[in-house]
């Protein structure tokens, strides 16, 4: 139970939307301060997902110890709750060793769920999720929406007709369990008591969409397109969740030609700002939060902040 950890135990968050720098700014943070990275990125857990996750290279691996890279493959169960469960444990490690956690990442639900917690959901056995999508391929997110309205209103109240991967969630919870999503939820622990730092890196966007178009450039000349490709090959549904992360999703249509790859790449670059402002609008909402706001000057100030708070 890592939630019991004693409440001094410091925990950093180093956030932002995709392309800010907070991977780049994290690693110098790490070096300087010995801190370990957990990386907080929902694509960065599963193998075979690199380049257009911009994984942290094998040279910045060795550079500093990073955890929960490529835990897991892209046709394998995974959730915010088991992101939960791993990062407190290596909270827990970690402070054993008497080294500060960084984690670093854009993806607010996995952060979320390390500060508040999560409830505890079981594991969903593939075959029923594929059945269920299925049904939605044939019958359409809405009408599965229906059912969900009969058997939990609660969680249908708070879903849209076409969120079809909540949908899918309390769907599958509900017909594996008997028990409903809002009762499972019920059972959430406690948020566990540490101390944290939440930091972000929120560059303007006249800043932030040129970094996204040049990296999204970037990505394919190291090899996205045969990242993706390879991908395809290797048989996964393309349903999975992890199949539908931005910029592969895109990539994924132009190698099957359902349009062409210089309109598949402007798709991913349009999908890929549209996501940053996705996670800017989240981390505005988030309570205690540190901008980062000097575009010049992030480093030094996250320094400041950085030693203030490690000295306690």
């Amino acid at each position: 139970m890592y939630h019991e950890t004693p409440p001094e135990i410091p925990v950093i968050f180093l956030m932002g939307p995709t392309a800010s720098g907070k991977s780049a700014l994290g690693l110098t943070l790490a070096r300087e301060s010995g801190m370990e990275i957990i990386n907080a990125d929902s694509v960065q857990i599963y193998r075979g997902m690199t380049i257009g996750s911009a994984k942290p290279t094998p040279e910045e691996q060795r550079l500093v110890v990073h955890h929960l890279l490529d835990v897991t493959d892209p046709d394998q169960p995974w959730s915010a709750d088991r992101y939960r469960e791993a990062a407190w444990e290596r909270i827990h490690t970690l402070h054993a060793r008497g080294v500060t956690p960084l984690f670093v990442g854009g993806s607010g639900l996995y952060l979320r769920a390390v500060e508040q917690g999560l409830a505890l959901t079981p594991p969903i056995d593939p075959t029923l999720l594929a059945a269920i999508r299925a049904e939605a391929d044939q019958w359409g997110w809405p009408r599965l929406h229906q059912r969900l309205r009969q058997v939990d209103p609660d969680s249908a109240g708070r879903i849209t007709v076409n969120d079809g991967q909540r949908i899918l969630r309390a769907l599958s919870v509900y017909t594996a369990t008997g028990l409903t999503l809002s009762r499972w939820q019920q059972e959430q622990p406690p948020p566990p008591p540490w101390r944290m730092l939440k930091l972000a890196l929120m560059p303007p966007r006249a800043l932030l969409y040129p970094r996204i178009e040049a990296r999204l450039e970037r990505m394919v000349a190291e090899g996205l397109l045969e990242e993706a490709q390879s991908l395809l090959d290797a048989g996964y549904d393309r349903n999975l969740p992890a199949m539908k992360a931005v910029g592969y999703r895109q990539i994924f249509a132009g190698l099957e030609g359902s349009m062409p790859l210089a309109a598949a790449i402007d798709l991913a670059k349009q999908e890929s700002r549209r996501y940053a402002k996705r996670q800017e609008t989240w981390l505005k909402r988030e309570s205690g939060l540190i901008r980062l706001d000097d575009p010049l000057a992030p480093l030094e100030q996250a320094r400041g902040l950085l030693r203030a708070f490690l000295r306690g």
